[in-house]
């Protein structure tokens, strides 16, 4: 995906300058328009330049939403909505200025529904946040896409992670969202009940709208109970392709893995060193079982087995927390692992996901253009679902270098998309990959872009995001 292929967005100056004085007046302190705030909330964590809004403002309700989006829409003027910047593919950029609007004082746990196993939030609560605060009920929101991410941009990013084999992504774990659209009107897309066969499928459309459609101001969510027994460990393997096929009959044999989690022998090693972990510098995975004690000890013992028939092992696993939660430290602090391979580069994280049976072919493929091309990327993988992730260090200043990444992305999201995969399993469109997703979907994308004039025809919610320039 190159610069040069980004949607461009005009800029309205006389209606950017008329609602900063309208929200100045009705916010207050809550609206800031200091370069460093604003750089702040256009801050993407790819190579794509950061492109600042005009003005960032804090609502504390949907009401205040509303008045915003009010203001905006009559100046058509771009609102971009803001949990805590972790989205990966210049999602929050303001290509045409506009306003951020920061949901993180939007953060109350509006109630908690322990006998039906679901809650409603506020857009600004943090998974960690929602957990620590359900910890004594016995329940825990599954979805853990790795960074303190807010629920309201897990939501608008359709994210998933390293739960998402057992539990699903956040497509599954909404039962209703309330958002402000682009009109200023309020929509609640459901009720608490766990099904329902009434009209179009509101909450879907906006799931994964990256902010497009509307701005989200609650959310129900489904919740699980804590399960009475977890065991994980960490599996060598002598090759990503052995380390795949393990993957492969884990899952065909139905057994319920919570996680299972590929990482390559470039990547255990920069773990390694980093979390200092004790084991081989080879491809390896990290997996974990929840159940009963009986249970997730008989389901490690199978897996171990399967490791086994794969050239793989030992498998050494644990039901101790404190050892657990070392080897998921590790894991989750991956990328920053990464980077120490190549001090000072920038890391341009991209995903892909194939089906199951592809995985290991995918995977092994990349590889080989990545040392065709002479790269240091680190590859890990939520390799239950087919999805992998891989981390390209670069130097952000260098063309030769952005455009050596860009093609080999450019490579693997099509080899992705040849396999009858997406070209983004979980890190979702907004600029990086708008590029791509017409070799994906078609005209599926035309449809798309009739539902964004339908809903949003002055194009004021994130514009330029996930649909590709028109040419």
């Amino acid at each position: 995906m190159a610069l040069s292929d980004l949607a461009s967005v005009h800029r309205n100056e006389e209606g950017i300058a008329a609602v900063l004085g309208i929200l100045k007046q009705r916010f207050g302190e809550r609206l800031q328009t200091g370069q460093a705030m604003r750089e702040q909330h256009g801050h993407t964590t790819t190579y794509i330049p950061n492109q600042a809004p005009d003005g960032v403002v804090w609502p504390e309700s949907t009401a205040e939403v509303q008045e915003i989006v009010r203001a905006c829409a009559e100046h058509r003027v771009p609102v971009i909505a803001f949990g805590v910047g972790t989205s990966l593919e210049g999602h929050v950029n303001a290509p045409g200025g506009g306003v951020s609007v920061d949901t993180s004082r939007m953060n109350r746990i509006v109630a908690v529904n322990a006998e039906d196993l679901d809650c409603t939030v506020e857009p600004g609560v943090t998974r960690e946040d929602l957990n620590h605060y359900l910890r004594d009920t016995g329940l825990f929101f599954p979805i853990d896409p790795g960074a303190n991410a807010t629920l309201g941009g897990m939501a608008a990013t359709r994210a998933s992670g390293t739960n998402a084999v057992r539990y699903g992504t956040m497509r599954e774990n909404v039962l209703s969202l309330t958002a402000v659209m682009a009109s200023g009107e309020v929509v609640t897309t459901g009720k608490r009940a766990k099904k329902s066969a009434a009209g179009y499928d509101l909450t879907r459309l906006l799931i994964g709208s990256e902010g497009t459609l509307g701005v989200i101001t609650a959310l129900t969510l489904k919740l699980q109970g804590i399960p009475q027994a977890i065991s994980g460990g960490v599996c060598p393997f002598p090759s990503l392709d052995a380390a795949c096929q393990a993957v492969i009959a884990t899952i065909q044999m139905g057994i319920p893995v919570a996680r299972i989690e590929l990482v390559n022998a470039l990547q255990m090693r920069a773990m390694k060193a980093y979390s200092r972990l004790d084991y081989p510098e080879s491809p390896c995975l990290f997996v974990e079982f929840h159940g009963s004690e009986a249970s997730v000890a008989e389901q490690a013992e199978t897996f171990g087995m399967i490791a086994e028939e794969q050239g793989g092992g030992p498998f050494l696993w644990t039901s101790v927390a404190e050892e657990r939660a070392k080897l998921w430290k590790a894991r989750h602090d991956a990328y920053w692992a990464s980077l120490t391979l190549r001090p000072g580069a920038k890391g341009l994280s991209t995903d892909v996901c194939v089906p199951i049976s592809r995985l290991a072919e995918c995977v092994t493929e990349t590889e080989a253009d990545i040392a065709e091309m002479g790269l240091i990327a680190p590859i890990v993988g939520h390799a239950g679902d087919g999805n992998f992730h891989v981390l390209a260090l670069m130097d952000p200043e260098d063309p030769k270098e952005i455009a050596l990444v860009e093609k080999f992305v450019a490579r693997l999201n099509e080899r992705a998309i040849r396999m009858d995969g997406t070209c983004t399993g979980e890190h979702g469109i907004g600029q990086g990959k708008a590029g791509f997703l017409r070799k994906e979907l078609g005209h599926g994308v035309d449809v798309m872009r009739t539902i964004k004039q339908a809903l949003d025809p002055l194009d004021i919610m994130n514009p330029g995001k996930i649909l590709p320039a028109q040419t």
